[in-house]
């Protein structure tokens, strides 16, 4: 027996959930309440949803240094109302050109060696310089603000500007990531110039700092107002291009200036599947947006709704699902440019069908394999949505990847440098292997849901290998169980670890199932007895963090979800 309060009641609605937010003008969702409201107020500036956009990833990038920044990578998907299109953006930097993979190796030798990594360590460093590469994400605001954009980018990156200086009130679950994080640095750069810079960023005193605590970075604050007034060659060609190949300079294996100057995103097609009479649309690799519609076009074999939802047989067949779009995510998920990805016979109905037919109803499959489609024609990470009046919607994401970053902080800058390279495989041959100037597996993937050539909702789920699991659990509690855009978001989910992944490492087939404490015991007890390992995890760390626009037509107005597992809200106009 436990004394401990549970929830209150509801008049409507689930009784674990909370209201949607409504609006009609105008909408943000993020994982900050200070961010939204920055993007809200860009919207009431006369700005559009690719400005807000942008100004609330600036402020995260501030609020919440513990998953994302100006020194990680970014992906975009924007629906442009007056062309009635779809677009997507890939803004993810490359690897250094000028170190080898055999160079690569060599310097990972020498750190085992040096007692820097363990003798048995197995890829490349989680930090340090030699997982960083160039990041993508101030190339990606101003590739969709010259294409969309309407407010000069001086008067958008302002209001961050404005807090980096004045300061803001931290908030609890960040404040929660940055004590985890000061222990981590304080122990792996103890004595070293690297502490430091990580140090007089964010952890003045040599502590994190505490909710409510009024914070600043007024190096950041200098580095946005340089890029605002001179612009994204600032940041790659000019004076911060070259104090953050210098600070590299000195380091084995780190970036150069030749690398920043080279970077270029791409615009990119996205790619989607239909369910339950809608279509999700992602982002083709180097990320893993295609493993959600995979899990989609396995899942559109099987009538979930002959179950309650919260059933094991529901849990069961999304989790075999996922497993198998996993093993074909380890096997052929990497740079297109390097790689013949089949994409389409990956999405194909034919193979949908084909990997469907490998699930047991009544059992966990010891292991799967990847199939063979046939070509026809952790992470911390934030995630944020904007709508406009005009019914442009954008769905953004962005990371620095592990934790906040490689915890290379460049001399007065204001930012760390993410650590995405930590992704690529050493294995000789394999799709992503490392190569100079090679853009690594990416986790990070924004969605779209669209309705007869329209847009429904713009949606995401952060959190690593979460994401495309948490895409279509997102859907599934729509689309085939009717609840509202709030409901989807706030129900228990899970996450499944293990098998393969793109860095050659092959776990644990069978892989342990992660259930939140929302799942019933009954359900847990038939899914072991099903042959999954099965462990409660009531922390909500591991279950990402989402944030979701619907548009409802049919009324005329927007209706906003988001994470209860972090800090942020939604507002409207």
């Amino acid at each position: 027996m436990t004394n401990e309060l549970g929830p209150g009641g509801r008049p409507v609605g689930a009784a674990w959930s909370r209201s949607p937010v409504y609006g009609t003008r105008g909408m943000a969702a993020t994982a900050h309440p200070l961010a939204s409201q920055v993007a809200l107020d860009v919207l009431k500036q006369g700005g559009n949803a690719v400005d807000a956009a942008i100004a609330a990833n600036a402020a995260l990038g501030l609020m919440e240094p513990t998953g994302n920044g100006i020194g990680g990578d970014i992906f975009i998907l924007l629906w442009d109302p007056k062309t009635k299109k779809l677009h997507g953006y890939n803004g993810s930097g490359r690897s250094p050109k000028g170190q080898s993979l055999a160079e690569l190796k060599s310097r990972i030798a020498a750190m085992k060696a040096s007692g820097e990594l363990p003798e048995d360590y197995q890829g490349i460093p989680s930090h340090g310089p030699l997982p960083v590469s160039v990041p993508g994400t101030v190339d990606g605001w101003f590739a969709v603000h010259d294409r969309f954009g309407s407010l000069p980018m001086n008067q958008i990156l302002a209001p961050t500007i404005d807090y980096a200086r004045g300061g803001f009130p931290v908030s609890p679950v960040i404040a929660y990531y940055l004590d985890r994080s000061w222990a981590f640095f304080e122990r792996t750069y103890a004595g070293t110039p690297h502490l430091e810079n990580i140090q007089s960023t964010w952890f003045k005193g040599g502590k994190a700092p505490e909710t409510g605590s009024i914070f600043t970075n007024a190096d950041l604050g200098k580095t946005l107002e340089v890029i605002g007034q001179d612009g994204r060659d600032a940041f790659y060609k000019g004076s911060l291009a070259r104090q953050m190949a210098d600070y590299f300079e000195p380091m084995d294996g780190g970036l150069a200036y030749e690398d920043f100057a080279d970077h270029k995103g791409e615009w990119v097609e996205p790619g989607g599947v239909t369910y339950k009479g809608y279509e999700l649309y992602e982002l083709p690799p180097n990320g893993q947006g295609f493993a959600a519609l995979q899990m989609l076009s396995i899942l559109k074999n099987v009538d979930l709704t002959q179950w309650e939802r919260g059933s094991a047989e529901v849990f069961h067949y999304m989790v075999e699902a996922k497993r198998l779009a996993f093993e074909d995510v380890a096997r052929y998920y990497a740079d297109p440019d390097y790689s013949d990805i089949p994409l389409e016979g990956l999405l194909s109905d034919a193979y949908g069908r084909e990997r469907f037919a490998l699930i047991d109803p009544k059992k966990a499959s010891a292991e799967f394999g990847p199939g063979d489609p046939k070509i026809e024609g952790e992470g911390d990470t934030t995630y944020l949505t904007v709508a406009d009046e005009n019914g442009m919607l954008v769905s953004l994401i962005q990371s620095n990847y592990r934790g906040m970053g490689s915890g290379m902080v460049p001399d007065g800058l204001g930012f760390m440098f993410q650590d995405r390279g930590e992704l690529f495989s050493l294995e000789e041959g394999h799709p992503n292997v490392y190569a100079p100037g090679k853009r690594p597996f990416h986790t990070i993937i924004p969605a779209m849901l669209m309705k007869d050539g329209l847009p429904v909702m713009s949606y995401g789920l952060m959190g690593g290998s979460m994401q495309p699991q948490g895409h279509v659990q997102i859907l599934v509690n729509m689309l085939d169980y009717g609840m509202n855009v709030q409901e989807a978001g706030d129900a228990a989910r899970f996450l499944h670890d293990g098998g393969s992944d793109p860095t050659g490492d092959h776990g644990d087939p069978l892989g342990t199932l992660y259930l939140e404490p929302g799942v019933s015991a009954e359900t847990i007890a038939k899914l072991e007895a099903m042959g999954h390992k099965v462990k409660v995890d009531s922390s909500g760390v591991r279950f990402g963090g989402y944030q979701a626009i619907y548009v409802d037509r049919e009324r005329g107005s927007f209706a906003g979800a988001t994470e209860m597992r972090k800090d942020g809200t939604v507002v409207a106009w």
